[in-house]
């Protein structure tokens, strides 16, 4: 058996590479997980000078429970989704999740929030964010001088 001094230099530059691996190996799960678990509610943008389309899936939500703010350029979703009721029934498997949820979307634009419309069908959320004038690019002419 090999023992060394606690004062060897090498013990504790063992011990730091060790700690290096494991933070490694920490920010690799967290990361997994995140990708896993997803976003909520997924979301699809679509974007063109004149706005933002943005399309939710939030299936088994109320619509009167969405709470959906613009400023700037961030959109944030807020809701709740409520648990089914079981009626005394034991779970066997519970793969859809509940809750509180905020979900914010940063846009390459500021948006006019007067004229943002939302609709809500077959538990899709999609939202109309028209994009703020004096964000609009303009177009500016040259005269020879």
């Amino acid at each position: 058996m090999l023992l060394q001094k606690l004062s060897d230099p090498d013990v504790f530059g063992s011990f730091n590479e060790l700690q290096k691996i494991q933070s490694q190996l920490n920010r690799l799960l967290t990361a997994a997980s995140k990708r896993s678990t997803g976003e909520f509610p997924p979301a699809n943008v679509w974007t063109n000078e004149s706005g933002a389309v943005v399309r939710c899936e939030m299936p088994g939500i109320n619509a009167a429970d969405l709470e959906i703010t613009v400023v700037n350029d961030t959109l944030t979703i807020k809701g709740e989704k409520c648990q089914s009721e079981t009626d005394g029934q034991n779970c066997l498997r519970q793969e859809r999740g509940w809750g509180r949820f905020t979900r914010s979307l940063q846009l390459p634009f500021a948006v006019d929030p007067d004229k943002v419309s939302a609709g809500y069908s077959n538990g899709i959320l999609q939202l109309t964010l028209p994009r703020a004038e004096a964000d609009k690019p303009r177009r500016i002419s040259v005269s020879e001088v």
